[in-house]
């Protein structure tokens, strides 16, 4: 799954992106939360209170429920994950500019961590050193996994942006682009397939969920996300057949496979976890899923994001999909003939 797209058909080679089954994962960097972390700014004063006075009950059962993946951005990556769900946020009384991802919690890494600057003294002279701690530059691992994989495209999906002004904005733009660089796929561009991408040398798509983002040709719009905010399978999959029949997007958009349970579930359920619930809907999920079909028609996927990616093979399942594509191709040229 590591080299998915460079070892799809050629027949696939035109296929707009957006009509192709990309697999991609829902809080993608909720692996690394920090369990003795602030709350974010958006969490109601109600559960502050509460999380103030009785956080030896509520940081662990906050922790194993905001928790949607296990497994590393440069696993998710190997796995055939391309689509990557980037909360992200400011800390709140942080008087640095570091960023982190987010998930009612904040993450222990950084997305791009600044450098240090000191002076240091040696033999009688002022050195100036910038220490950077490549560990922790969470999305410096995604750009150097794609300079060993030239044929690999993955979408950036920044959003939420809780604490972050225009300047810190400016200054995460300007760093994604001294990033990826040529990477980027600018937002002007007309052609959207694995064969154009490659011969630009794009692999990057950075979808930008803030006004900011029409400022830079760089950053695509938001990517819609079909969340069905249901704690079933079943709940889950009547949501996504209702949006289905009112017409997919003309461009990107996510189905999400994940499940949401609320406060009066988790109470009763001391013992669960997301980890729980998901594993325990998968087969009703994956059956589902591999009736889907990817394309153009109105009822048709792109991308689908779920939790758990490593446990579950959501990845293959997914990418098999694009095979629907070329036996859709094949009767319609039989047809021609």
């Amino acid at each position: 799954m590591e080299h998915w797209m460079s070892a799809l058909p050629e027949e696939l080679w035109d296929v707009p992106l957006t009509h192709l089954a990309i697999p991609g994962s829902h809080d993608t960097m909720s692996y690394c939360l920090d369990i003795s972390s602030p709350l974010v700014r958006s969490e109601s004063d109600l559960f502050r209170l509460l999380d103030a006075f009785c956080c030896c009950l509520t940081r662990p059962t906050l922790f194993k429920w905001a928790t949607t993946q296990d497994k590393s951005v440069e696993e998710q990556l190997a796995m055939g994950i391309r689509f990557l769900d980037l909360r992200i946020a400011h800390k709140p009384k942080d008087r640095s500019r570091d960023l982190y991802f987010t998930h009612v919690i904040y993450t222990h890494l950084t997305v791009l961590v600044s450098a240090t600057v000191f002076v240091a003294t040696i033999y009688n002279e002022d050195i100036c050193v910038i220490n950077v701690s490549p560990l922790q530059e969470t999305l410096l691992s995604v750009a150097t996994w794609l300079d060993s994989h030239s044929k690999e495209v993955v979408i950036l999906a920044c959003s939420h942006f809780e604490g972050i002004d225009d300047r810190l904005h400016e200054h995460f733009i300007l760093s994604l682009k001294k990033l990826f660089g040529s990477k980027i796929c600018p937002r002007t561009e007309s052609v959207l397939t694995l064969r154009s991408m490659w011969v630009s040398g794009y692999q990057v798509l950075l979808s930008y969920d803030a006004d900011i983002a029409v400022r830079h040709q760089e950053l695509f719009p938001s990517i819609p996300y079909w969340w069905a905010n249901q704690r079933s399978a079943q709940g889950v999959i009547s949501y996504l057949e209702c949006k289905k029949e009112r017409r997919r997007p003309k461009g990107f958009f996510v189905t999400g496979l994940n499940l949401t349970a609320y406060t009066n579930y988790i109470a009763r359920n001391p013992s669960q976890s997301l980890r729980t619930l998901t594993l325990s809907n998968w087969e009703c999920l994956r059956k589902w899923l591999e009736q889907q079909i990817p394309g153009s028609d109105a009822m048709c996927i792109n991308i689908i994001a779920g939790d758990f990616v490593g446990p579950l093979p959501l990845s293959p399942l997914v990418v098999a999909l694009n095979q629907k594509l070329l036996l859709r191709n094949s009767s319609q040229m039989k047809k021609e003939d």
